[in-house]
């Protein structure tokens, strides 16, 4: 009897798991599409594109002293464990005219980690509309040009998010104002999303060495 208990946890327990977990890969292995063919940012800025990078977007607005604090929560919850990735950025997109307040969040943000793959880019009022209403959410920007919530773009321009959140059902965006929300469910999202292009990385490396 003991020799069959001893078996059981040497050999059966480790399998089940193997199984349970590679099930688990197969299933969350990849973040869901929810838009295909977001415009590109590059139609603003010709230095910065969306082609080819896991991007973080977000529309700060003209109030950018209202929304530093948003983007405090983004550069130590999602920018500073992760920009050490290369094809990793973040892209706010703000008004034109908002330069001068740029540099002053700039440099607050930069006291505390390198922001170079943070990106700023200025548009006008339907340029940025633009770039938003091709996201196709359910989220509004508001008066100031500016929203909250920021979003996962993928490599192919895609925007990726979740079809069956616990509280929102299909979620296009992350909430910057709440650290809880950036903690429990956008850096996971973004940790997947990286995982699979790594594995997608190593799945091509391993077929041309074939």
């Amino acid at each position: 009897m003991k020799k069959t208990i001893v078996l059981v946890v040497l050999f059966i327990f480790p399998l089940v798991a193997y199984l349970f977990f590679a099930s688990g890969v197969n299933r969350f292995g990849r973040l869901p599409v929810l838009t295909e063919n977001i415009e590109d940012v590059s139609t603003l800025d010709p230095g910065t594109t969306f082609q080819d990078k896991i991007t973080i977007l977000g529309f700060l607005g003209s109030d950018l002293e209202y929304k530093k604090g948003n983007a405090f929560n983004l550069n130590q919850k999602i920018y500073k464990p992760f920009y050490e990735f290369v094809d990793f950025q973040m892209v706010m997109l703000v008004p034109e005219g908002s330069e001068e307040k740029v540099e002053e969040l700039k440099k607050d943000l930069g006291a505390l980690v390198d922001i170079s793959k943070w990106n700023f880019v200025y548009g006008d009022e339907a340029e940025i509309n633009r770039i938003f209403n091709s996201l196709e959410t359910n989220l509004q920007l508001d008066a100031q040009l500016g929203t909250p919530y920021v979003f996962i773009i993928d490599k192919e321009r895609k925007l990726r998010g979740r079809t069956d959140d616990e509280d929102e059902g299909v979620k296009y965006g992350f909430n910057a104002i709440s650290v809880a929300e950036l903690n429990n469910k956008m850096e996971d999202d973004v940790k997947v999303i990286l995982a699979e292009y790594r594995l997608a990385l190593k799945k091509n490396n391993a077929d041309r060495q074939k």
